[in-house]
């Protein structure tokens, strides 16, 4: 039952990912909870589940004209500053504080979802 669970946790991770939706979120969630893994090492499974998933995500949607380049690269420079600050604070935030933030942070996510009114994105309107 649990290599089932497993396999379920996998592929929603992957939809969400792939959609960008932070499929993430779903790996740590069940890999923390429902495992009793240790968050670091939820992390790191985390980052090695996403890699091959972001690369095929990415080739379909640059495929699909559906990436900004000019918009990414400006990300991707901050992303790589944050990822770098972020693995050094990692020596110093005890693992029980960081694992209370993320549920925070993923916690006032889902309020923020659930109560946002959001204009229709200009995909979405019919042409």
């Amino acid at each position: 039952m649990q290599n089932i669970a497993i396999w379920i946790a996998a592929f929603l991770s992957a939809v969400a990912g792939s959609l960008g939706l932070g499929g993430g979120g779903i790996l740590l969630l069940y890999l923390a909870a429902f495992l009793n893994m240790e968050q670091l090492k939820a992390q790191g499974i985390n980052l090695a589940f996403f890699l091959p998933i972001a690369v095929i995500s990415i080739l379909i949607h640059a495929k699909n004209h559906l990436i900004q380049w000019k918009l990414v690269l400006p990300m991707v420079l901050t992303g790589c500053l944050g990822v770098a600050l972020g693995t050094m604070s990692l020596n110093w935030i005890p693992t029980g504080i960081l694992s209370k933030c993320f549920a925070a942070f993923l916690f006032f996510l889902g309020i923020r979802e659930l109560f946002s009114k959001k204009a229709p994105d200009a995909l979405d309107k019919p042409s």
